[in-house]
């Protein structure tokens, strides 16, 4: 299926890495011009590989959100779409205080805001659209991570916001929500456990669909599909591409999601 996406400019924060790189292969792979804003490089044999471009940016400064999105725009021209990913589930609980509660908002929710509004208007030039990427725990909760729970649910909120102030320029937004995708991050806490391969075993056996994990690449594809022409009269969604966990039955656990 041609996603109409040839020649288009989106732009993906932490594109480089975890889901965010599989929904930069994807767009690749669709002809589209793929712009990472990012704060660590990624490895260089990879974007030469995927033909992407790469913008080094500090996503929770303001300032260099702005000159970051003027450098995407001198390498490609207007943006026609873009996929707030940029996050980490970074464990502020009720035990860390208002500080860090809103440091955490600063790191996972305010780039969300800042991208949309620094692009509004080549968004409403290019009709385009926006994919937010959320997680399950907006809506199941988790235990030990209010920040980041308070952020996803925030993006799914925007979400609904922004397709409602969008309408009237034929600008889409909606939102895929991860749940258990093996990302270099969930790896990582994986790996942190006791018996890994068990606790892995364990998840999966929860997910309703295969009892498998979700593929980056799964979510990666309901990621561009929603950002190409060819979902054109879709928009405040929110969509979970996650084998069934969130809406099906399922037993509450102490893993990071997505």
């Amino acid at each position: 299926m041609d996603l109409g996406l040839a020649g288009k400019a989106v732009i993906v924060t932490g594109g480089g890495s975890g889901i965010g790189a599989a929904i930069t292969e994807v767009l690749a792979e669709e002809g589209a011009k793929p712009v990472i804003l990012a704060r660590r490089p990624p490895e260089a044999d990879w974007l030469a590989r995927v033909g992407a471009e790469f913008v080094q940016v500090e996503l929770s400064e303001d300032a260099a959100c702005v000159a970051a999105v003027e450098e995407a725009r001198r390498r490609v021209g207007v943006i026609y779409g873009l996929v707030n990913n940029a996050g980490a589930n970074d464990g502020v609980g009720l035990d860390k205080g208002p500080e860090a509660f809103r440091a955490s908002l600063n790191q996972n929710l305010l780039h969300y805001y800042t991208m949309v509004h620094l692009l509004r208007e080549d968004l409403r030039a290019a009709k385009g659209a926006v994919v937010n990427v959320s997680s399950k725990t907006a809506l199941t909760g988790q235990g030990g991570t209010s920040a980041y729970v308070a952020a996803k649910a925030a993006q799914l909120g925007l979400t609904r916001e922004w397709a409602v102030e969008f309408l009237k320029d034929g600008v889409r937004v909606n939102a895929v929500v991860v749940a258990e995708s093996m990302t270099p991050l969930y790896r990582r806490w994986l790996d942190s456990l006791p018996d890994p391969e068990a606790q892995l075993a364990k998840i999966a056996s929860r997910i309703p669909l295969g009892r498998r994990m979700t593929e980056p690449r799964e979510i990666a594809d309901a990621c561009v599909f929603l950002l190409s022409p060819r979902s054109s009269h879709t928009t405040g969604q929110w969509i979970f591409p996650d084998g069934g966990y969130t809406h099906l039955d399922r037993a509450i656990g102490g893993d990071p999601g997505g």
